[in-house]
């Protein structure tokens, strides 16, 4: 299957709605077993204000339901969110 990258970057002041919605985010990811890596973007203070994806599914549409889906898209944590197919050279 093609990779997909998935990059999210939360909304202004948004910390506390993503940390409240985070363990339902890391069980959505590990009900749905299609992330192979992931992890939160960090602010100038250290803090998490975004989210870097890489997804395993079988075509485009397939990983932006998979984002719809998310529970911090759910919750309307995220201001922007961009998907693209990605392709693994190294690693």
């Amino acid at each position: 299957m093609p990779l997909f990258m998935m990059h999210c970057t939360d909304k202004p002041g948004a910390l506390a709605l993503r940390q409240a919605t985070r363990a339902a985010h890391l069980d959505y990811i590990a009900q749905t077993g299609c992330v192979l890596q992931a992890g939160p973007l960090l602010d100038d203070e250290g803090q998490m204000a975004g989210s870097l994806l890489v997804l395993d599914l079988p075509d485009l549409q397939a990983a932006q339901d998979w984002g719809a889906a998310d529970p911090y898209a759910q919750a309307g944590l995220f201001a922007a969110t961009h998907v693209q197919e990605w392709k693994k050279v190294i690693g």
